[in-house]
């Protein structure tokens, strides 16, 4: 795996991480507004990080991520989901990564 590559798997793999930890602090002091709030703040840390160590495509698709309605009326189900619609395209573009720098490739 190249020197680049190796960086940019895991600036991916450090968001994914960040992003769980919020989650867990939040289920654990049940505050979405606050959750959500530390979310906005990590998702445009995370848009920056990705368009400058990933590329600017994969940086300008994860900026055009927005939530869908939630009707649950489950602040904290909403959270989850919320959470879930960015670690997914990030999980995404790490086994993108990954597959990529491997050899073989």
């Amino acid at each position: 795996m190249s020197l680049d590559g190796a960086k940019q798997l895991t600036t991916v793999r450090q968001q994914i991480a960040e992003l769980d930890a919020l989650a867990r602090q939040t289920c654990q002091d049940l505050n979405t507004v606050a959750g959500t709030e530390r979310v906005a703040k990590w998702k445009a840390r995370t848009v920056a990080l990705i368009t400058a160590v990933v590329g600017d495509e994969d940086g300008h698709t994860f900026a055009r991520i927005q939530p869908g309605p939630s009707f649950t009326n489950d602040l904290l189900e909403e959270f989850t989901d919320l959470v879930d619609c960015y670690r997914v395209p990030l999980v995404r573009l790490a086994d993108k990564l990954s597959r990529s720098a491997s050899p073989g490739s």
